[in-house]
């Protein structure tokens, strides 16, 4: 398993049950690592603020945003510009259901069906690192492309100079015999 460019582990330990408040800011070698593995042309902005509350004795509940200014390429021209991104984070973490079937009773118990996301907790820690970085993917313009940029697609040629022109004409002769 590779390393992640960023990481910031938080134990189920560090957060006290009025929770915890966390405003994270990516430094220029996160953020180089980060644009790297999203295959933009730079990331000169990437923060995240999360409150982190309990859910329940043994789960945790991240809830924030993702802001970053990401360095793209237009689609159509292929001109540099840049894309703001802002993400909402809505995340509960429970135990991993898999150490048995006391755990994953008590992850269906809470579980609700109004929540967005549910993630298991793994070892009572979580990487809001990683959260971020994963919202940050999922807010990438996969075609950014510059307000006024229109694509025309190249003219089209005479239709009697095209590869099967000929076939046509033998096609036509044939019909009228």
């Amino acid at each position: 398993m590779s390393e992640r460019p960023w990481s910031v582990a938080v134990s189920l330990h560090d957060i006290p049950e009025t929770g915890r408040h966390f405003e994270l800011l990516a430094d220029d070698t996160i953020r180089a690592a980060i644009a790297k593995t999203a295959q933009l042309r730079a990331l000169p902005r990437l923060e995240a603020t999360f409150d982190v509350t309990r859910r329940g004795s043994d789960g945790l509940h991240v809830l924030g945003r993702v802001s970053a200014t990401a360095g793209q390429v237009c689609v159509v021209t292929l001109d540099p510009l840049e894309n703001e991104i802002d993400e909402a984070v809505d995340v509960t973490f429970l135990p991993d259901a898999t150490r048995g079937d006391a755990a994953r009773k008590r992850v269906l118990e809470v579980a609700s069906d109004d929540e967005p996301e549910i993630e298991p907790l793994i070892n009572d820690t979580i990487d809001l690192g990683a959260i971020a970085t994963e919202f940050l993917l999922l807010g990438i313009d996969p075609y950014p492309r510059k307000p006024e940029a229109v694509f025309e697609a190249p003219p089209t040629e005479d239709a009697a100079d095209h590869p099967f022109a000929a076939l046509a004409g033998l096609r036509k002769g044939s019909h009228d015999a």
